[in-house]
């Protein structure tokens, strides 16, 4: 998502950079390039106008930092008009000192509703929180089912309509065909249980309509939930500006769950609901796993939109997922320039667990334009795993030993080709002669405390030759080396 928003912003700021001075003639070319970069993007046209005008009246103001370019002034401009726009600060979720809080659903069919309470149950559970999840939704055909598969993949029970629907641990209310009195049982069985938490699915319509605003309306008024999030799919465009003025009118929304963000949508609900109902964006989901749901931020968004990257949140992903003593082994094998593949093979299982590898390159700040757009296969992990797996535990420790006949035997047991051991080989080797430099340089490892061993050639200003952050043993860094050429098919 927002990858054409984001071509179109460098461009303009590419052009801004040769430009001496930030005049009236300069400002008002730039802005009529962001506004049809916003334009494309989808935003709704009165949003458009309105970020635009701001921007022109701050580019135009008297306060500008004499010490920035004016590429640097108009970035700085406009990635503070992206963070407002997105809806400024974080939502912070605050828990109900009468239990439980209760968290309402709402949406049009198709968005995403069942998926997002499934998604929302297990993010609750790992606050700490004890949740309920409530199967409201009677209207679509399997939707209660679907909602007891979610509940059991992240370990929350479901409150539901009956036996017909009951499996497992989930508990049953008596059979009923009103969506208000499963609410409401769901309500008095998370008291009962001590459940803190309570998430209501909803069912949803094609369109809008009265039947939808007021079954749902009711459901409000039966439960009376401390938080009321509308579930927008984030391809809806500008579709997405209409359905939340519509919801917004008749429950008084306190946010916006943001689905399929991985998509390849324009961005133009996330930048236009904000400033049309006034409420900010709370959660974005960002994959198919349950555990794709991250709380939304503006000020990181806006940063990947940019170009900027965003290290906060891949640093979270990290402590979130990480084992550390698979980590801190890993850093003490890059320190001392003795990295094996049975350690890089442990780091590869950690970056596995943050998500999509494409998402986490969206995150990584300072990547080349031809990076940031080449398709990011998960299955190249696969490949790497499956010739590292293939070896011996001496083949691992010693690469060396893996002579002609052991290579054609490792291409057959992971089902590829010699030439993609060979590659893979090649790489590793590049890079453990990489980290001993690195590992040389005096306070870089246990050669560089001891001062023996040559000396690592010094980059400019006295900068190592490696990427960023390697030294530090950083799964997402040692990926990036061995995965940049290695063969698909």
């Amino acid at each position: 998502m927002f990858e054409s928003l984001s071509g179109r912003f460098e461009g303009i700021f590419t052009r801004l950079r040769g430009r001496g001075r930030l005049g009236p003639e300069e400002v008002d070319a730039a802005l009529r390039e962001i506004r049809v970069a916003l334009l494309e993007a989808d935003v709704e046209l009165g949003v458009a106008r309105q970020m635009v005008s701001r921007i022109r009246e701050q580019c135009l103001g008297a306060d500008l930092s004499a010490s920035l370019s004016p590429a640097q002034q108009v970035v700085k401009i406009v990635h503070q008009e992206l963070i407002s726009a997105l809806g400024g600060e974080s939502l912070r979720i605050t828990y109900s000192s009468k239990p439980p809080t209760v968290v309402l659903l709402a949406g049009l069919q198709g968005a995403g509703k069942t998926t997002a309470a499934g998604k929302l149950g297990l993010w609750f559970k790992q606050q700490g929180r004890n949740p309920l999840l409530v199967a409201a939704d009677l209207q679509r055909p399997a939707a209660i089912t679907q909602l007891e598969v979610l509940g059991r993949q992240a370990g929350v029970p479901v409150w539901s309509t009956g036996a017909d629907h009951h499996s497992g641990d989930t508990p049953a209310a008596p059979g009923t065909n009103d969506p208000v009195a499963v609410a409401k049982g769901g309500l008095e069985e998370a008291r009962r249980r001590g459940r803190d938490v309570l998430i209501v699915d909803t069912a949803g319509r094609h369109t809008l309509d009265d039947a939808l605003m007021a079954e749902v309306a009711n459901i409000s008024e039966a439960v009376e939930p401390d938080y009321t999030f509308l579930v927008i799919d984030a391809m809806a465009g500008q579709e997405a500006v209409t359905v939340a003025r519509e919801f917004h009118d008749r429950l008084a929304l306190d946010g916006i769950l943001l689905s399929k963000l991985d998509s390849d949508a324009r961005g133009g609900a996330a930048l236009s609901v904000k400033q049309v109902v006034g409420r900010p964006i709370a959660f974005a989901s960002v994959g198919e796993k349950l555990s794709d749901l991250e709380a939304f931020h503006p000020d990181r968004m806006a940063g990947r939109i940019l170009g900027m990257g965003d290290m906060l949140t891949l640093i979270e992903k990290a402590e979130a997922n990480f084992d550390a003593d698979v980590a801190s082994k890993g850093a003490a094998a890059l320190a001392e320039g003795q990295l094996t593949l049975e350690d890089f093979l442990e780091q590869l299982q950690q970056v596995k667990k943050m998500g999509p590898l494409q998402s986490l390159v969206g995150m990584l700040p300072g990547l080349p334009k031809e990076l940031k757009d080449a398709e990011v296969d998960d299955r190249e992990i696969a490949r790497v795993e499956a010739i590292i797996r293939s070896m011996t535990p001496a083949e691992r420790r010693d690469p060396r030993l893996i002579d002609g006949s052991r290579r054609s035997r490792i291409a057959k047991g992971s089902g590829l080709t010699t030439s993609d051991v060979n590659m893979l080989l090649k790489q590793f080797k590049e890079m453990q002669k990489m980290m001993r430099n690195v590992a040389r340089i005096p306070g870089m490892g246990k050669a560089g405390k001891k001062g023996k061993g040559r000396k690592a050639k010094i980059g400019p200003n006295g900068a190592a030759p490696v990427p960023a952050g390697a030294a530090d043993g950083r799964p997402e860094d040692l990926l990036a080396e061995m995965l940049k050429d290695t063969p698909r098919g």
